[in-house]
């Protein structure tokens, strides 16, 4: 009984979004815990600056394993090191809640050194995960690839209900003789329970992954054992197909032979015009949008602001579940689903450039339309980037290694391109709690 569960292909599914849920968990979890730790740390509203070029300099970890697999084919095994950045991220967690909010003297300044610290360590294992995660999906069948990016998705979605948990950003509008002032509550809890819930989470990544490097050992047991069944005509149907939907995971020995076959096709028209799809959109969903997200929502309210955050973060999973059972191949679907989320990005950034006085201020036609468009626009490039990876992922083992650096590289791309626009050059003006100053 217990190998017959062990073996479904439920489990397999389960184990690879807990490891997909690791994978870019921390970051998120660093900005929607802001609010609380920039009233704690000296740094005060300059730490979202500093975060940025933190993760920026993350990407110094994506650009060593994408030298090593150009200059040293076949030396970097991808195993070792997704245990080696997982165990990292945990150790980091750990230290991130215990230590967070002591301070250094620095050139006779208290800095927040080993928060900024920490925050670097899992930034580089957050932007790494992009080009380790993603190759090592290639051992199993593609379906696999489309539950990974659901726990991806779940890697935004549930660092931001917790937050909502705390109480981030709750207020009260009260009048005064200075008029009308915001209050705002405190939270619920401390960012140090945050963050240990941020190391439980890693951890069970961690452990997921594990036990998914098991079933590859036990899975490609199983199909020599089945090999031999077939030429001695004994087989047991039960134990046949342990994965009953695509197949087993493919050995090591596989995955090399693989690694070393020579992708002269790679390159098509196609495949280059599905990595550049993927390198725009990400761009736009890591890196552009998420800058002005609190300029096109907080004018018409912080209950606007949280739902759009918060449906716009269940739209990303339930994209990329819609994406199991729907996949649309087709270039044109592709790029017309592309416009349409470009369109949607459009509205929205036009909205945080009109910021503190978008138009339908006031009105509930202005509230729905925020939210639906971050709602479609958080949707449709989800299921792009999940149709996308999983035709990359026909494509080989050096595919999706493209395929996450693509991703990167267009989140990097995104994030430094708005960076100076809303940090240094302060382009979008925020609307102020319980003002309204629009005619």
């Amino acid at each position: 009984m217990a190998a017959g569960w062990w073996d479904h292909a439920i489990v397999t599914h389960i184990l690879v979004a807990l490891f997909g849920l690791g994978s870019w968990i921390s970051v998120n979890s660093l900005w929607v815990e802001l609010p609380i730790v920039v009233g704690i740390l000296p740094e005060k509203w300059n730490l979202p600056a500093y975060l940025s070029v933190l993760i920026a300099f993350g990407n110094l970890g994506p650009v060593a394993v994408t030298l090593t697999h150009h200059f040293a084919p076949g030396r970097l095994n991808e195993r070792v090191v997704i245990h080696a950045i997982q165990v990292l991220a945990v150790i980091a967690s750990v230290f991130l809640a215990i230590f967070w909010s002591h301070l250094a003297t620095v050139a006779g300044v208290p800095r927040s050194v080993p928060f900024l610290l920490l925050t670097f360590i899992l930034s580089f294992v957050c932007c790494t995960s992009n080009v380790t995660f993603l190759p090592f999906m290639f051992r199993f069948p593609p379906q696999y690839i489309r539950t990974f990016f659901v726990g991806q998705g779940l890697s935004a979605l549930f660092p931001c209900v917790v937050a909502l948990g705390q109480g981030i950003g709750k207020l009260e509008c009260v009048e005064t003789p200075n008029g009308t002032q915001p209050v705002y509550f405190k939270e619920n809890f401390p960012a140090q329970n945050f963050f240990w819930f941020l190391t439980i989470m890693l951890a069970v990544s961690a452990l997921s992954f594990l036990a998914l490097t098991y079933r590859v050992v036990t899975q490609s047991a199983t199909e020599e054992i089945h090999k031999r069944e077939l030429e001695t005509g004994q087989t047991d149907e039960e134990e046949t197909h342990p994965l009953q939907n695509g197949g087993t995971p493919v050995s090591e020995e596989q995955l090399e032979v693989e690694k070393q076959t020579p992708a002269v096709s790679f390159w098509t028209s196609q495949n280059i015009y599905l990595l550049l799809l993927l390198g725009i959109s990400n761009a736009l969903t890591n890196g552009v949008l998420p800058s002005v997200q609190t300029f096109s929502c907080l004018p018409y309210g912080t209950m606007t602001f949280h739902l759009s955050v918060v449906l716009g973060n269940i739209a990303n999973p339930v994209a990329c579940f819609v994406a199991m059972f729907v996949l649309l191949r087709s270039s044109v679907g592709l790029s017309v689903m592309s416009l349409g989320g470009g369109v949607c990005a459009a509205y929205l950034m036009a909205l945080a450039a009109l910021s503190p006085c978008p138009p339908l201020l006031g009105s509930q036609s202005g509230i729905a339309l925020v939210i639906i468009s971050w709602i479609i626009f958080t949707g449709l490039f989800s299921y792009l980037k999940v149709v996308v990876g999983s035709m990359l992922h026909e494509a080989g083992h050096a595919a999706l290694l493209w395929c996450g650096v693509f991703i990167q590289a267009g989140s990097l791309i995104g994030a430094l391109t708005m960076f100076p626009l809303v940090s240094i050059y302060q382009v979008f003006q925020q609307a102020q709690d319980c003002t309204n100053k629009c005619p």
